[in-house]
């Protein structure tokens, strides 16, 4: 008589595992990860002069993450913040705009976590940071700063929609509790360890994709 063993797996865990929760990928699966190839393929083609060895960032507003991709894997992946007024790039509509971007300053060497700053000032003040899903009297900038600078005409640069003069940012919060949905007025938030680790991996230059 001859037996056969037949073990089944969920089709979602091939190439993952689970952690508290939460699914973990291989290296495999991070490399062939379909959803940020053609992004990256495109970053290739239509932004040579930044897309070099240094890592990119890549914002999805639908899931409110952010992925940094180096050498085709998924290096990091963070939880954020986009507006709570939605997406849109017009001057005065506090909204997160798409698109193609570089970080165009860096801001925030060796400042303590929760330094607040002002018009990109360090205050020399350290805001209490609130960990309860509530907002904040200030909405206090805090940690770093990652000013982002649009590179699509009629998109994220030009008169009117500039990314740059809207002072868009990937900045630490005191609203930490409200990391992971959209609560913003405009900007990318993150947590302020997170914004620091996010600060050291990516070099001025680097590309930021905002979709």
């Amino acid at each position: 008589m001859c037996w056969i063993c037949v073990c089944l797996f969920p089709v979602n865990l091939v190439g993952a595992w689970a952690v508290e929760g939460q699914m973990i990928m291989d290296d495999d699966e991070k490399k062939l990860s379909p959803w940020y190839t053609p992004i990256m393929e495109r970053l290739e083609a239509d932004f040579p002069q930044y897309f070099m060895a240094d890592p990119v960032a890549i914002v999805r507003v639908d899931t409110q993450r952010l992925y940094v991709v180096r050498d085709g894997r998924i290096q990091r992946e963070f939880p954020v913040s986009t507006s709570r007024h939605g997406i849109g790039n017009q001057a005065g509509s506090y909204r997160t705009p798409l698109g193609v971007h570089r970080i165009g300053q860096k801001i925030g060497d060796e400042a303590p976590v929760g330094t607040v700053f002002r018009g990109r000032i360090d205050t020399g003040r350290i805001a209490e940071i609130v960990t309860e899903p509530r907002r904040t009297p200030e909405d206090n900038i805090t940690t770093r700063i990652l000013w982002l600078e649009g590179l699509e005409y009629g998109i994220n640069r030009g008169e009117g929609i500039d990314s740059f003069s809207r002072f868009i940012y990937i900045h630490g919060t005191d609203e930490e509790g409200l990391i992971g949905r959209p609560a913003s007025e405009g900007c990318v938030r993150m947590t302020n360890l997170d914004v620091i680790e996010l600060y050291d991996l990516m070099p001025y230059g680097s590309l930021v994709v905002i979709q």
